[in-house]
């Protein structure tokens, strides 16, 4: 098993960071390399995902096509969200969103990723080869379009009018 923690600060009101960190469609900005999609079985394809909806990525690692779907499985707005793999390629992988405000506008959002990879045997050898350095990189890659997303006027294209509304009552 394996656990990453990853802060970032971003220069934007909480509600946007919580907002956008729960939208779909930033997710899949932040993952067009792997040519992710939300596959529609039956959860959320897009939009901002709520408690207990689930949502079925398909993407394309190492070489395969893997599907993995997550469920919302806590949420505390604007400060808390946590996603637990439903089925995937995983033994387990859960991932805790936690949300501060600094003041001044500023927000700092932290990830812990705890993930245990397939095969008893192997999966821990793999953590410890790639698998850490893999998904480390796939989260810096999320959280800096998140912050880019968010600094940006480019997050009023993402959100709906309702957290604009929520946003702007906080102001």
């Amino acid at each position: 098993m394996i656990r990453i923690e990853e802060s970032t600060t971003i220069e934007a009101p909480i509600q946007r960071c919580f907002d956008l960190s729960r939208s779909v469609e930033v997710h899949l900005l932040s993952n067009i390399h792997s040519g992710e999609q939300a596959l529609a079985v039956g959860g959320v394809t897009s939009g901002l995902l709520g408690l207990f909806e689930e949502v079925t990525w398909r993407a394309k690692h190492f070489g395969t096509w893997h599907n993995l779907t997550s469920q919302v499985t806590a949420m505390e707005p604007p400060c808390y969200f946590q996603v637990t793999m439903a089925r995937g390629i995983f033994r387990s992988m859960q991932a805790d969103h936690l949300f501060e405000s600094l003041g001044a506008g500023k927000t700092e959002m932290k990830d812990v990723f705890v993930i245990s990879a397939p095969l008893p045997l192997l999966g821990p050898l793999a953590e410890v080869l790639f698998l850490r350095r893999y998904m480390l990189a796939l989260l810096r890659e999320r959280n800096a379009v998140i912050k880019r997303v968010a600094e940006s006027s480019e997050w009023k294209q993402y959100l709906p009018d309702t957290s604009r509304r929520i946003e702007d009552a906080a102001q």
